[in-house]
């Protein structure tokens, strides 16, 4: 959030949070009175942070599902706003250079989960978003090692 605004819209005197989204270069206003029907959600606790970043040092949960179920059951949670389930995704889906090839649903899904992620945490460090991402980047490097074995 950027600032807080008042504004008279069509003779209506409205309170407005105001946004600011870099990446998709939009402004967005927000009534006040609007923000939970919307789904407009604080930023997560610290607390939730570091359980978010600890779930990316986990080994990763390989689910032999059918790829179109995961592929939803990913959606959802990306789609959730819960960051710990988003860290969950983005941990699942990472392949580092040596790993396999990821499909392209596949890598589609991991950078959406690890945007959302990565937003997040730079609005909460007060960084921007590709600093963020190397953050997470880093962290999925140095821990996915251990379970190359295993995946």
């Amino acid at each position: 959030m950027v600032e807080l605004q008042n504004e008279e819209i069509a003779g209506m005197k409205l309170e407005l949070y105001v946004l600011r989204f870099e990446k998709e270069r939009m402004t967005l206003r927000v009534p006040v009175n609007k923000v939970e029907a919307i789904g407009m959600r604080k930023l997560s606790s610290d607390k939730t942070l570091r359980e978010a970043l600890d779930t990316l040092k986990g080994k990763p949960k390989v689910k032999r599902t059918m790829w179109s179920r995961r592929a939803q059951e990913y959606e959802a949670k990306i789609n959730s706003g819960d960051l710990v389930a988003i860290a969950e995704v983005t941990r699942d889906l990472f392949r580092a250079d040596d790993q396999p090839e990821q499909s392209y649903s596949e890598r589609q899904i991991f950078e959406a989960a690890s945007s959302r992620l990565a937003r997040e945490l730079a609005a909460m460090e007060k960084t921007d978003e590709p600093a963020a991402l190397k953050k997470i980047l880093v962290i999925l490097n140095e821990h996915a090692p251990k379970y190359y074995e295993t995946v």
